[in-house]
């Protein structure tokens, strides 16, 4: 099993990720990781990146989310995967599960303020909030709105993927 934890930036998609993965056992891939030093530098700057930015950032995930499930290795990955088509990028040769994080603008800003050593700036969140295209419902995300603590979530999204698919 493959599964992203997606959202804008402060959402918590680390947090989520790195105790999901704990819980199920699996990989945990820090999307932020897989980025370019250019794109990287970008966001420090102040810049959003742009599709083309981001499209070798995406075949990167994907490329190593696929070499995983050729192992058999479940993996959790936090990544924004902000737009339908990247989310078509990372799930063009293997399944993936998405888990998007979701919260009231102000809550996510507040977060970002208080975060330290972290390149992206708070000054990026309306950039985010922007691009960002929801899971329609036939993506069969589970949607999680991030106003909760972070065991109540975990416990929502793990009941919500050992739940019968739709």
């Amino acid at each position: 099993m493959i599964v992203v934890v997606m959202g804008v930036s402060g959402v918590g998609k680390t947090t989520l990720g790195r105790a999901l993965a704990e819980r199920l056992g699996a990989e945990f891939l820090e999307g932020d990781r897989f980025h370019p030093a250019a794109n990287v530098e970008k966001m420090r700057a102040g810049t959003p990146l742009t599709d083309a930015d981001r499209e070798p950032w995406l075949r990167a995930l994907a490329a190593e989310a696929e070499r995983l499930a050729t192992l058999g290795t479940s993996a959790i990955i936090a990544c924004s995967a902000l737009k339908r088509r990247y989310r078509a990028i990372l799930t063009e040769r293997v399944k993936m599960k998405f888990v998007h994080l979701t919260g009231d603008p102000a809550l996510i800003k507040a977060r970002l303020d208080a975060r330290v050593g972290h390149y992206m700036p708070p000054s990026l969140l309306p950039s985010q909030l922007a691009a960002l295209e929801p899971p329609d419902v036939d993506e069969d995300a589970i949607n999680v709105d991030i106003d909760a603590p972070p065991a109540a979530l975990l416990e929502t999204v793990l009941t919500a993927l050992r739940a019968p698919a739709s």
